[in-house]
């Protein structure tokens, strides 16, 4: 069977969300966050189609940012670190 872009994309996705409601709840997730962040773009950038899937990535990241609900702040606030970082991490 052969992966799709949400196959391998997904998964990273997922990982950021963890983070940002572990920092709703009051902890402390920067270093992990910017860890998850570079080893997702490291994992991509590893694809043959890896324009594709960073895109989809940071694609994914900003949806997720907006679909947020405003009330989560500290939710919202790791979103957007990770959107920055992705974009400031993106080798196109």
């Amino acid at each position: 069977m052969r992966p799709t872009v949400v196959d391998l994309v997904t998964p990273h996705l997922l990982r950021i969300v963890d983070l940002a409601n572990e920092a709703q709840k009051g902890v402390s997730v920067q270093w992990h966050l910017n860890d998850a962040v570079g080893r997702s773009m490291d994992g991509l950038a590893d694809q043959y189609n890896a324009s594709t899937l960073v895109a989809a990535y940071v694609d994914g990241l900003e949806s997720l940012v907006a679909q947020a609900p405003p009330a989560r702040e500290d939710y919202i606030r790791v979103l957007k670190t990770a959107v920055e970082a992705a974009r400031r991490l993106r080798r196109d």
